[in-house]
């Protein structure tokens, strides 16, 4: 018939029908026939196996059609201090920012939103954010949640709105990002090796050295030393650097060379004062100290020398040694004739091995003074 329209809506299918422009009725599954014989119905069809309803100027067409629609739709508003966890089927799918207004078709895909106040309370449980994070395709999840995870050797400071909010033990942590200025900053816990090197420095006498120095610190108290110290690293250096020429300056360099330690032990001392800051200096030792290539020669020449008059001291203290034991023996000999003559046997024995024969005169007495030894 003139002026008749039929339309059909399918099982998974909500029709919305405009007259003139404004929402007339909502038809559900069936089969319709519209009156319209001046052409002034519009229709428009949803399928509602994807529940968001989305309209052009929705917000006008639910205050102004409320009662029409809530039968057929479920109209949620968030405040600007909340935020919403979308639930489709029980499943988290995704999250709604706050103030948002959003439409969803009640039928085969069941909604539910989640409303959470976020103007005091800004984390999120690490099982939901964990959920979020794995739904594919979720809305506003980026933009909605930062998650952290703090390693097992470390800890976190929650800086919100740049004021220090708290101290993250080892895990995930999740926070709402809307309206506010959130981040985290990891500190280490472990040991940390520092190299202080190529350290040129001036002994009390003027020699110029270059020391190689090394040390291991850690983090104590993290929240003291962020609110004393804006950079741990070079504060360590600096404060090792100084210290290490304070022990150098103030020492000669035969003082250097005789105590070896005494680098170390000035420069863990000095490196105390570093605990009223959070952070502390667990060893701290001197790797190399590098003499000037003259200053290496100078030393050596030094060194030989003192070798050198250690060795004559040595000599004239055993030439001493054997002056006196050859003074005692011959006091012995000249008071004792029997004992000289013992000596002159002695000798006349060493001698004896020399020779091939020997000629003797008159007995005993020859021996000793008219000995005439031959040659072979």
């Amino acid at each position: 018939m003139l002026g008749l329209k039929r339309l059909s809506v399918a099982q998974y299918e909500r029709a919305l029908v405009f007259r003139e422009r404004s929402l007339e009725r909502v038809l559900t599954p069936g089969v319709y026939w519209l009156w319209d014989p001046l052409q002034r119905l519009a229709v428009k069809v949803f399928d509602v196996n994807t529940p968001e309803l989305t309209l052009p100027r929705a917000e006008m067409l639910i205050a102004e059609s409320r009662a029409l629609l809530d039968p057929h739709v479920q109209v949620v508003e968030l405040g600007d201090r909340e935020v919403g966890l979308l639930y489709k089927n029980e499943r988290l799918s995704g999250v709604l920012a706050p103030g948002s207004l959003q439409a969803y078709w009640r039928g085969p895909v069941k909604v539910r939103v989640e409303v959470r106040d976020i103007g005091a309370e800004y984390t999120l449980d690490a099982r939901t954010a964990r959920v979020l994070a794995g739904v594919k395709g979720a809305s506003g999840v980026g933009d909605a949640i930062s998650v952290v995870e703090v390693p097992d050797t470390a800890i976190g400071l929650l800086i919100v709105d740049g004021e220090l909010r708290g101290v993250l033990k080892p895990g995930l942590s999740a926070y709402w990002k809307y309206q506010r200025n959130l981040r985290v900053e990891l500190v280490e816990l472990r040991l940390q090796a520092m190299e202080v090197a190529g350290q040129e420095i001036l002994t009390r006498d003027k020699v110029s050295l270059r020391v190689n120095l090394t040390a291991l610190w850690q983090v104590t108290d993290a929240v003291k030393a962020r609110a004393t110290v804006s950079n741990f690293v070079d504060y360590v250096y600096k404060e090792l650097q100084f210290a290490l020429r304070e022990a150098v300056g103030t020492r000669t360099l035969d003082e250097l060379l005789t105590d070896k330690g005494v680098i170390d032990r000035e420069v863990a001392a000095s490196a105390v004062k570093l605990e009223s800051s959070g952070l502390a200096v667990r060893s701290v030792g001197v790797k190399d100290v590098i003499l000037p290539g003259e200053m290496k020669t100078i030393l050596n020449q030094v060194v030989e020398a003192e070798k050198v008059a250690q060795a004559n001291l040595i000599r004239r203290r055993e030439e001493t040694a054997a002056t006196r034991s050859l003074l005692n023996t011959a006091r012995l000999m000249e008071a004792n004739p029997t004992l000289l003559r013992l000596k002159e046997l002695e000798t006349l024995e060493k001698v004896t091995e020399k020779v091939d024969k020997i000629t003797v005169y008159n007995g005993l007495e020859g021996v000793l003074k008219n000995m005439v030894p031959g040659l072979s």
